[in-house]
C-alpha cells in the first residue's frame, strides 16, 4: 500500500527527533576514567617541580633524582594512556 503524504511526514518528523535529541557523548563510566587520568597527569607535574637553587652558582643534585626524572614521565605517561582508553571507551547503553 501507498503511504499518505501525512504518514510519510509523521514518519520524518519522527526520525528528526531522534536525531536531534542531544545526549552526552560520554558515559559515567567515561568521566570517570577520564577524571583518573587527569589526577595521574597532575600528580605527575606536582611530584617533578621543586629541586631548583635560588642562587645561580650553586648546584642542587635534588633536581635528578628519582621522583622527578623517571617517576614523574611514567605517571603523566600513564595518566595520558588512561585519557585514551576513557575516549576510545564505547559506552553502555
Amino acid at each position: 500500500m501507498a503511504k499518505t503524504a501525512k504518514s510519510m511526514a509523521s514518519e520524518a518528523a519522527k526520525k528528526t527527533e531522534d536525531l536531534s535529541t542531544p545526549g552526552f557523548a560520554f558515559g559515567k563510566e567515561n568521566y570517570i576514567l577520564m577524571f583518573i587520568g587527569v589526577a595521574f597527569i597532575l600528580l605527575g607535574f606536582i611530584l617533578m617541580t621543586g629541586g631548583g637553587s635560588n642562587d645561580p652558582n650553586v648546584f642542587n643534585a635534588e633536581m635528578f633524582n628519582f621522583r622527578r626524572i623517571t617517576l614523574s614521565p611514567i605517571l603523566i605517561l600513564v595518566g595520558f594512556a588512561i585519557e585514551i582508553v576513557a575516549i576510545m571507551k564505547r559506552p553502555k547503553d
